[in-house]
């Protein structure tokens, strides 16, 4: 009776803190390098709701989140075997800390879809998923694979098999917390979101069992009721969705047939903020090419932060300050500039240091002290990850 009234506790507590303990994918890592805040992501535009988890298993929200059926400008580049690593933050600015409250434990999976555009609108939802890794309960270790995420800072890490072929994909981390899927009907949380990739490879395998997302579960599955709150759990958790693609572990060389042509760093682009890109404004001599410039760069601050995303606005500050210094040396009758004058204004990604391929499952990559300088104003530590090999 002590014990059951002790998990009734741990639950009505766990159902409290839902409204603050949500999550969301903000930043893809590709071989140990941060793409940017948001940049590839797509990611729900309502600020106040971006860490909410889906509204129904049968939304097509489920395939790539919230607004995930709108394509985002830039496409990230990998190659076959390279490691992602998707973080995932409380508050997508990463200004708060904290990943995902600890009650809300379950399994973590990651998918892929190939696409003939990353970049198209209304491609998320639908047939051609394949999972390529899934964990849920480690019996050696008694934690579930988002305690693992917490514990490692909210970075989770896979390995792309490197007999995949070449081309654009969609790649899906999804996140399930059951803390709720005891109740009546059940409520399962899923936290999903979806990065734009262009895959280099060599590789010709195209995975055979796909699955439409949605559709690939629903609430008749036991595993969307899975009773977490159980002493003892009625382990082992349930299946659902595909068995996870067990592709080749020989590397491949890129064959070169296919390059990307779509979703590139513009050219010229001397600062990025998410998916927008800044370019220097034209350089002058006297005052009206002077202001011309002012007003050009406050233009291009108007839409960096027309199109901010929930994970952050750093570039907008950047680029703000920028155009004050134009905007005075104007205003001091300086008409000779712009003041550094095509100067590269993105700061430096942060790092991971990933482990050789012959490493243990469990690895502790950290950010370089260089990245970590050069980041101190993101307010985002990086620290240790959850390295699965497939």
């Amino acid at each position: 009776m002590h014990l059951l009234h002790y998990e009734a506790i741990l639950a009505c507590l766990a159902f409290s803190q839902i409204i603050n303990a949500h999550t969301t994918f903000t930043n893809l890592f590709v071989d140990g390098a941060d793409q940017g805040n948001g940049t590839c992501i797509r990611m729900s535009n309502v600020m106040g709701k971006a860490n909410f988890p889906i509204d129904g298993i049968t939304s097509d929200d489920m395939a790539c989140g919230a607004s995930g059926q709108a394509g985002r400008s830039r496409v990230c580049p990998a190659k076959a075997g390279s490691t992602l690593t998707f973080e995932f933050r409380e508050d997508p600015r990463g200004i708060n800390p904290g990943i995902l409250d600890k009650y809300h434990r379950g399994p973590c999976a990651v998918y892929l879809k190939k696409v003939d555009s990353a970049v198209a609108d209304g491609i998320a939802a639908g047939p051609g998923w394949f999972k390529i890794w899934g964990e849920s309960y480690d019996d050696a270790t008694g934690k579930w694979c988002t305690e693992k995420v917490i514990a490692n800072n909210g970075l989770l890490s896979v390995k792309i098999p490197t007999d995949i072929a070449g081309g654009y994909y969609l790649v899906r981390p999804e996140l399930l917390a059951l803390h709720q899927a005891n109740l009546s009907p059940p409520n399962p949380q899923f936290y999903v979101g979806c990065a734009q990739l262009f895959l280099s490879s060599g590789g010709s395998a195209t995975p055979g069992d796909t699955v439409s997302i949605p559709g690939y579960v629903d609430m008749s599955n036991p595993a969307m009721s899975f009773n977490i709150w159980d002493q003892p759990m009625k382990l082992p958790y349930p299946t659902y969705g595909p068995k996870a693609y067990q592709g080749s572990t020989n590397a491949t060389q890129p064959s070169g047939a296919m390059e990307q042509t779509e979703g590139l760093r513009p050219a010229g682009c001397i600062l990025e903020n998410a998916n927008w890109c800044g370019f220097e404004v034209s350089s002058y001599t006297n005052q009206e090419e002077c202001w011309n410039s002012s007003t050009a760069c406050w233009s291009q601050s108007n839409e960096c932060w027309r199109s901010t995303v929930p994970s952050g606005d750093l570039g907008c500050h950047i680029w703000e300050a920028k155009c004050k210094g134009i905007q005075g040396t104007c205003e001091a009758g300086n008409y000779n500039g712009p003041p550094d004058a095509g100067k590269i204004l993105t700061p430096p990604p942060r790092t991971l240091n990933l482990p050789s391929p012959a490493s243990m499952d469990v690895v502790s990559p950290v950010a370089s002290p260089k990245c970590k300088r050069a980041h101190k104003h993101a307010r985002r530590a990086v620290g240790r990850t959850v390295h699965f090999h497939t």
